[in-house]
């Protein structure tokens, strides 16, 4: 069994927890020649004529996480009593994510974002729309998400932490959260707790971080003054800093030294929204099947290859998978 397929023959066996920011992505196709102005307002329409919506954010990493082939996969998140968290519970459930552990709070707006895509070219052109909070998160719903993450951990082979909230609020991942994370990394020491922060990558401890250079760079500088990726690791106590750049490969930081994992090669990428997410999904999983970083770097490498040749947050299938690492090495 070479690599590849030990890492796909573990993914049944692995349970996966997504907690932190989960949202909903609508995805609507207007169309131009159908853009009369209002007659009330004289503002001319945009004209949606289709629309899909699949999970976002967290529901990306939890989206990839089932199509690979998960044991299980749940996601922890807190959705507004609102039509757009409807359509949400509906997208997560059509693809076999639980989302029984989230938290239902009447004064949360459910995360949303609302792309609009031209028809003609197929090309999103338009603002988006978003749905979003800038308040801090309700006492009453951290609370729940505290009490439940601290029951369900014991649970699941792999926490994978979503921090996308780039509000000064800050979203679900609350200090109070992130400390109960600290705490449970600790308790459960053989979990794989593996945290995609945005804004406050600095501020875990004790967790794989997985930031593109930019959020590292940014990170570093704040907690030290220069860009300095060990130092970071160093501060946040992780066992391993996984730093994506993109075409370049993923760097990867570890006690013992730095390590390149160059990327797959792709030749014009269809849309590289939500590589990231995809990356975690392969590499956090492969981490827990083989403990090997490398491995692991290597295959969310590999899922990302997939998804960034499909429009939209795509997935990858086994199959799929299976298909680029056999391809000859070019």
């Amino acid at each position: 069994m070479n690599w590849v397929e030990r890492i796909l023959s573990g993914f049944p066996n692995k349970r996966a927890l997504v907690a932190g920011d989960v949202c909903l992505d609508r995805w609507c196709r207007y169309d131009p020649a159908c853009s009369d102005l209002s007659r009330e307002t004289g503002i001319a329409r945009t004209a949606v004529v289709s629309t899909q919506i699949t999970p976002g954010a967290g529901g990306t990493i939890a989206n990839n996480l089932a199509a690979l082939g998960a044991g299980a996969v749940a996601v922890l998140g807190v959705i507004g009593a609102d039509g757009n968290g409807h359509e949400l519970r509906q997208a997560l459930e059509s693809r076999g994510i639980s989302h029984a552990l989230s938290v239902t709070h009447p004064d949360v707006a459910t995360f949303t974002y609302t792309k609009l895509i031209n028809v003609q070219t197929g090309e999103e052109d338009l603002p988006r729309l978003d749905f979003i909070n800038n308040k801090p998160l309700p006492a009453a719903a951290e609370k729940l998400v505290v009490d439940r993450l601290r029951n369900a951990v014991s649970s699941y082979d792999v926490i994978l932490v979503s921090d996308q909230a780039e509000t000064g609020a800050g979203g679900v991942i609350t200090p109070a959260v992130r400390a109960e994370l600290a705490s449970l990394a600790i308790l459960y020491p053989h979990k794989v707790y593996w945290v995609d922060s945005r804004m406050r990558l600095e501020h875990f401890r004790g967790m794989i971080l997985k930031p593109n250079e930019q959020e590292a760079r940014a990170a570093s500088e704040r907690c030290s003054g220069s860009p300095d990726f060990r130092r970071l690791r160093e501060l946040t106590a992780s066992p391993l800093l996984v730093i994506t750049h993109g075409p370049k490969g993923a760097l990867l930081v570890a006690p013992e030294g730095e390590t390149w994992v160059p990327a797959v090669p792709v030749e014009n990428p269809a849309d590289i929204c939500g590589a990231g997410d995809s990356f975690s999904a392969g590499a956090a999983v492969a981490y827990a099947i083989t403990r090997d970083a490398v491995a692991a770097a290597r295959f969310g490498n590999l899922v990302a290859s997939v998804t960034i040749m499909k429009k939209g947050t795509g997935t990858a299938s086994p199959e799929e998978v299976r298909a680029v690492a056999s391809r000859p090495a070019s």
